[in-house]
């Protein structure tokens, strides 16, 4: 009898190419899909709930696959991690319904990014947290929040990349915080096109450096143009933190 296995997995994504598999290259799927497959002795299939690129982080990241293997799941995420290098693991297993999926069932994705302000690198931050050099006016930042909370076509928000079929989106919720030198972006939302969360949160950064005036941003919405947007962000400062079904 096949079942329904869903996987709720964390990584570092720095040595990662991101977690679609690519021919020759290291990624959170294939490695993944490699170790499952020896331990069950199937070939195993993994789908998840959105793909992330290269240094990308997860904290939170869901995705399924169907077995025919008896194996305790209690036992399953410890006999995988124990095959795995330290910077991906199994949080947890559990049988789904036959009809869930970890892509097409999502309701929600939730995405963190963070930066820091401060003249100095920190080096503890290196790899997971992006440095500004300067002050950030987060007042202004958190009045353009809100233009992007709604559904919008996102097409000057997204990379010229994307093979998406539709540029509309929406987004539930996009919170800033700022604790000691870090400035958090948390962005709730049904879907997000490619490098989409990148470059929302580098055109409000315009924003609160003073590069970008906020009544700009219905203006950007409007042309549909990349080139009218803001830069997009490094890879590393952006975190899958949970996805909600």
């Amino acid at each position: 009898m096949v079942s329904k296995i869903k996987l709720t997995i964390q990584y570092n994504g720095e040595k990662f190419c991101g977690w679609q598999s690519q021919q020759g290259q290291r990624s959170v799927q294939q490695t993944l899909e490699n170790k499952i497959s020896a331990l069950l002795n199937e070939n195993i299939k993994l789908i998840t709930s959105g793909r992330t690129d290269a240094g990308v982080h997860a904290i939170m990241q869901v995705a399924h696959f169907e077995t025919a293997s008896n194996f305790d799941l209690k036992k399953l995420p410890f006999a995988i991690n124990d095959r795995l290098d330290n910077d991906v693991r199994i949080l947890k297993a559990e049988k789904t319904k036959p009809d869930f999926h970890a892509r097409f069932s999502a309701k929600q994705r939730i995405y963190l990014y963070r930066i820091y302000c401060s003249k100095i690198e920190k080096p503890l931050k290196n790899g997971f947290a992006v440095q500004i050099p300067i002050p950030l006016n987060i007042k202004k930042m958190k009045e353009a929040a809100h233009l992007f909370v709604g559904t919008h076509d996102f097409s000057a928000f997204h990379s010229a990349n994307s093979s998406a079929k539709s540029p509309i989106r929406t987004i539930y919720d996009l919170k800033i915080t700022k604790s000691n030198d870090e400035i958090h972006f948390k962005v709730t939302g049904n879907g997000f096109l490619y490098k989409m969360v990148r470059i929302i949160v580098g055109t409000l950064i315009e924003i609160g450096e003073g590069k970008l005036p906020i009544q700009d941003i219905p203006k950007i919405f409007e042309s549909k143009n990349r080139a009218n947007a803001g830069k997009t962000m490094l890879p590393f400062g952006l975190y899958l933190c949970k996805v909600k079904f």
